[in-house]
């Protein structure tokens, strides 16, 4: 019979998404005093597969990534998207009216092997944490590079966010990676 053992540790990040780049920023020191130091950042890229938050955020929008100082337990990802979905309630509070959500942060962790992002939405392919959110392996990777999965997000299975996601599996590795 196999042992319990204790679960590898996983390399914590935050999608920060927004119309108005300052608010990228914002979020990040946002982001930093709810979940410790930022170690790593990609660079703000346009977001443009899709027009589903056009209504709620505006547009055109931005996207950039920010990677924590670690190492975290993969249990505290559903502690995480309510920690993440509060300063998301704050920014509306403080920024928001135009337009209403002014921020949306899809946090998530990567692992040698995956990456996995955070939901509060059911789906088929999700599985319950508690607290009323989900966790959905995004992407797999095998033979040195990330690959999609059948429901992994436009975005995701471009490869526009490969170096970063890249950075931060190495940074857990312990082979360092981009700087903030």
């Amino acid at each position: 019979m196999a042992q319990s053992g204790e679960p590898p540790a996983v390399k914590l990040i935050c999608g920060i998404l927004s119309c108005r780049v300052e608010l990228l920023d914002a979020a990040g020191e946002a982001l930093a005093a709810a979940l410790g130091p930022v170690d790593l950042t990609s660079d703000t890229m346009d977001f443009d597969f899709t027009h589903y938050y056009d209504r709620q955020m505006g547009s055109p929008l931005y996207r950039r990534f920010a990677g924590f100082a670690g190492p975290f337990a993969a249990d505290t990802l559903a502690d995480v998207k309510c920690r993440t979905n509060a300063i998301e309630a704050d920014f509306a509070a403080r920024f928001g009216l135009v337009p209403p959500r002014p921020v949306n942060l899809d946090p998530g962790y990567v692992e040698p092997a995956k990456l996995v992002l955070a939901s509060m939405k059911h789906f088929a392919h999700r599985i319950y944490l508690g607290r009323g959110v989900y966790a959905e392996v995004t992407l797999l990777w095998s033979r040195g590079r990330w690959r999609p999965l059948e429901w992994t997000f436009p975005d995701y299975a471009s490869g526009r966010y490969d170096a970063f996601l890249s950075a931060a599996r190495d940074a857990l590795r312990g082979l360092g990676g981009m700087r903030p």
